[in-house]
């Protein structure tokens, strides 16, 4: 009887911790989203919109990187790209910014804001977007931001 009830609480736990996990991950993909639109709006430009198939592939790329399935970069960014274009009816055009290492949305957009191509794509003629975030075994996060352009 003790051995269940230790089984239980373990898994009980054992979700407590990957849905913090989770439900922090998805505070700083909304705080990345807050900080590039604030940056687009002191730039008159109009907000992205956080589009959920986008973020399905920038999560997958962002576990990826960090499970180290691909290496750190923009490796099957054709064949990603290719794909939410074929299926978001209207998409013209995507770019991405990856990122590893920061902690807080402030250090990771300040980071893309500071190096110029990946400000040309924030700044860029997009109105959707997709952010994804995944931890390495070491605890340290990758970070993927696709943008989209739809009619």
């Amino acid at each position: 009887m003790n051995l269940k009830r230790i089984f239980l609480f373990l898994l009980l736990a054992g979700g407590i911790i990957t849905t913090n996990l989770a439900n922090a991950q998805d505070k700083l993909e909304q705080q990345i989203l807050v900080l590039v639109n604030q940056y687009r709006a002191d730039h008159k430009l109009p907000p992205l919109e956080l589009f959920n198939t986008i973020n399905t592939a920038a999560e997958k790329h962002s576990g990826d990187m960090a499970s180290k399935r691909v290496p750190f970069g923009h490796a099957g960014f054709d064949a990603r790209i290719d794909g939410l274009l074929d299926n978001i009816k209207g998409a013209e055009a995507a770019a991405e910014n990856v990122a590893y290492g920061p902690t807080t949305a402030e250090e990771v957009v300040k980071m893309w804001i500071a190096s110029s191509g990946h400000r040309k794509n924030i700044e860029g003629n997009f109105n959707l977007t997709g952010i994804g975030i995944a931890q390495d075994k070491n605890g340290r996060p990758y970070y993927t931001q696709i943008f989209v352009s739809k009619k």
